[in-house]
């Protein structure tokens, strides 16, 4: 696993679990090879519906209702904002970060 990845996370994350990371990168997998796709676009709302439904609601299995969840993508995106280019790797960790997931990413 590349070392940019967790040095990325660390600007938004103090303890940052390598091994949750290694999980997402691997969850993402040859996705992350496309420049396009290894990005989160927040002015794209199509892009924070796949975030929430893929992420969210199938992988952290989170049951919040929409409103709930897009609330806290947006938190994410405001976190995030200076970065022209937000990281998925990053974006995805901060979102199970939030919602206490991280250890379900191990593995």
């Amino acid at each position: 696993m590349s070392k940019e990845y967790v040095d990325d996370v660390a600007r938004y994350a103090k303890n940052v679990n390598e091994a949750a990371v290694a999980g997402i990168v691997k969850h993402l997998g040859i996705a992350l090879r496309s420049r396009d796709a290894s990005l989160v676009s927040c002015s794209s709302k199509d892009e924070l519906a796949r975030v929430r439904d893929s992420w969210l609601k199938k992988k952290l299995a989170l049951t919040d209702d929409d409103k709930a969840l897009d609330g806290a993508i947006k938190e994410v995106c405001e976190a995030m904002k200076a970065d022209q280019r937000k990281n998925r790797v990053t974006f995805y960790y901060l979102l199970a970060e939030k919602y206490g997931k991280v250890d379900a990413l191990i593995g």
